[in-house]
């Protein structure tokens, strides 16, 4: 799942999908980051898709319509990887997020455009929002997620070393040695056999700082 860029020997290799439109996903991608910082961990992005996931289920209309918004960022994100390569994800991500969730800019074809010239990309990726010529590519892409967790989670999912899990879902982002530990601790639970599942109500709003 991940390529060889010649990252140091002993570095341990986590994979992370996300849909760019997710809040929660994105708090979750700011936290490994922030993991990378404390832990020897390297992160490698790949793409699945909220619209995708939802698109034949009984969801209620409020978030259909987010839906609706949700199809331009990911077919761009693809048709970046295709012609440049899964490496340009990481700094297009965060160029995608920064200006979505940190800047609360509205998720519009202007904004993916901006996004872009943030992410030193040619703005010309943004005609593929619009296209279905990327479709195929998105579904496979999120297909590899859901084949490591099941159909019955969404964005983010996260592999490492061979343990692959929905989340965590987290707010405000951990820092420092509070993001290592948080790391370690999701590793300990999801690596253990027949662990599926700790969940609590969620009584905040995603928080980005």
């Amino acid at each position: 799942m991940t390529q060889d860029d010649g990252r140091d020997q002993g570095t341990i290799r986590a994979d992370m999908w996300f849909d760019p439109a997710c809040p929660w996903a994105w708090i979750t991608s700011r936290w490994l980051l922030e993991v990378e910082k404390v832990r020897p961990v390297r992160v490698d992005w790949h793409v699945m898709s909220l619209a995708v996931l939802n698109e034949d289920r009984d969801i209620p209309a409020d978030y259909r319509e987010f839906l609706k918004t949700a199809w331009e960022p990911v077919r761009v994100c693809i048709a970046a990887e295709r012609r440049f390569g899964p490496e340009v994800l990481g700094r297009l991500y965060t160029a995608m997020g920064t200006r979505f969730h940190d800047k609360g800019e509205p998720r519009t074809i202007d904004t993916v455009r901006a996004a872009l010239a943030d992410a030193e990309l040619p703005v010309d990726l943004a005609d593929a929002a619009g296209s279905t010529e990327y479709d195929e590519a998105l579904r496979a892409s999120h297909g590899e997620a859901m084949e490591l967790v099941g159909e019955d989670v969404g964005t983010p999912v996260v592999q490492v070393e061979g343990v692959s899990f929905f989340g965590p879902v987290v707010t405000p982002i951990p820092r420092g040695e509070d993001a290592g530990r948080l790391w370690d601790g999701v590793r300990l639970v999801a690596g253990t056999d027949g662990f599926f599942e700790l969940k609590r109500t969620r009584t905040r709003e995603p928080v980005f700082d």
